[in-house]
């Protein structure tokens, strides 16, 4: 099959900074909102009105939500229709030009469902649950379009480039406003402001950063007419609900980005279930089995210095692409995830050692990210942007209760949370042997796409 350059591709300055612009607009939903503040914010007013695990409400034949698992219940239910969305607006964005205008919807969505965070006091626990679960699958939909415009902002050979600039920078701005709302918290006594009007500020904030530096992202970003053109006989929405299986036809004839997405899904699930139990697991080994009280300083501290670190591990690892290849780094990145596993398992024993290993973390999270994205952009057919970039974000979160059962059953298991992270490197070793037999060159060939080296000398010309 023949391979062409992206006609409709001009490395535009302007458009590329609105791009990046919107990294640094949504990182501050994820870190202040749903990886800090809201989690144990609606499961404190819960357990207030109903107690520490009583009932919120009963789902009959599903069973009940109770205060402790109000917040995984939400977060899981927009995970789930995400799932269920993700592959219709994919469709739809791919067979219209309405890619951003969908994005610019689903953005201000999300910013008003956050921002409405901020009046939820009292008994209203269960309409905060509501709103973050809006805030939550508006914040994926969102995701997707925009890794659909890395293909239309910039030629394969800037990719790696691009994605990585765009992930250090939502490390950078999420890490910022981070940092001042834990700022707010530790002050607010001596403001005369009260821990629950702080968080609702910061909250408020996040949505209100979101949607402000939004603006500049949509002010740049270009619309651009459908790559594919619409049967006049069928709807969108019929199009959109055809569009998962017209993926699957795609994908039948790429094995190798087939291949690709399988490894992508077993180091993702891990890298992700690594990130989202450090804070228990760092509590229980490093507190709790020792009968200290946890040091919540200790694991604030420790979620802003990832942030921060991030920032230049995702530029470190796009020059380590430069000189080994895209495929190569990714690979580095993940021997030295594993690395990190047997070390939490086997050496770690002080808060100086988690620091270091936080660190390392870090480093390899903001480049595997970010190069797993570019990479996975070069192996999509052009007028499949966004469908395909749905499949991504299913194969990442449809998928993400795998790492979690995995540690789950470990720890019920065996009662050692070091036993239950070395577990995860099954995960780990399983992306890295389907990785290594991944053709990723043959891939973007088989996508009719050029190699980055070929795009680049094409440029030239």
């Amino acid at each position: 099959m023949a391979v062409r350059p992206d006609s409709r591709t001009n490395d535009n300055q302007r458009e590329i900074v609105g791009w990046l612009m919107y990294d640094w607009a949504n990182s501050a939903f994820q870190t202040t909102v749903v990886t800090v503040l809201i989690g144990p914010y609606l499961t404190d007013l819960a357990q207030r009105d109903v107690g520490r695990n009583g009932i919120v409400t009963n789902l009959g034949p599903f069973g009940t939500i109770t205060a402790t698992s109000l917040f995984p219940y939400c977060i899981s239910t927009s995970v789930f229709l995400q799932v269920l969305l993700l592959p219709l607006l994919g469709a739809i964005a791919d067979y219209s030009h309405a890619k951003k205008r969908l994005m610019i919807a689903f953005c201000y969505g999300g910013v008003a469902a956050t921002c409405l965070l901020f009046f939820i006091t009292g008994h209203r626990y269960i309409a905060g649950g509501m709103l973050l679960m809006v805030a939550n699958l508006a914040f994926g939909v969102t995701i997707v379009l925009y890794n659909a415009f890395l293909n239309d902002i910039t030629t394969g050979d800037r990719r790696n480039k691009i994605s990585s600039q765009g992930y250090a920078l939502g490390y950078l701005g999420g890490g910022l406003l981070l940092a001042a709302n834990l700022v707010l918290l530790s002050v607010s006594n001596r403001l005369g402001m009260s821990k629950e009007l702080a968080v609702r500020i910061s909250l408020l904030s996040a949505g209100l950063w979101w949607g402000g530096f939004a603006l500049i992202a949509f002010a740049r970003l270009k619309t651009r007419a459908a790559r594919r053109a619409r049967p006049s006989s069928r709807s969108y929405l019929a199009i959109g609900l055809t569009g998962l299986g017209a993926v699957w036809k795609q994908l039948r004839r790429l094995p190798h980005t087939r291949r690709y997405l399988v490894a992508y899904m077993a180091f993702n699930d891990a890298i992700q279930t690594v990130i989202s139990i450090a804070s228990v697991f760092l509590a229980q080994e490093l507190f709790v089995s020792r009968g200290l009280a946890t040091n919540q300083s200790f694991l604030m501290g420790l979620v802003l210095m990832v942030q921060f670190v991030a920032f230049f591990g995702a530029l470190i690892f796009e020059r380590i692409a430069v000189l080994v290849n895209t495929k190569n780094a990714i690979l580095l990145s993940l021997v030295l995830w594993t690395g990190i596993v047997i070390y939490a398992y086997g050496f770690l024993q002080t808060i100086a050692q988690a620091w270091v290993m936080g660190a390392v973390l870090a480093t390899v999270l903001g480049g595997s990210q970010a190069l797993s994205r570019s990479l996975f952009s070069q192996m999509i057919p052009a007028g499949h942007e966004a469908t395909f970039f749905g499949l991504y974000e299913i194969t990442e979160r449809g998928t993400s209760w795998i790492g979690p059962l995995i540690f789950g059953l470990v720890v019920g298991a065996t009662g050692s949370y070091r036993q239950a992270i070395l577990s995860l490197i099954v995960l780990f070793l399983a992306g890295i042997v389907v990785l290594l037999f991944t053709n990723t060159e043959r891939a973007i060939h088989d996508a009719s796409n050029l190699l980055p080296t070929d795009a680049a000398s094409a440029a030239r010309v």
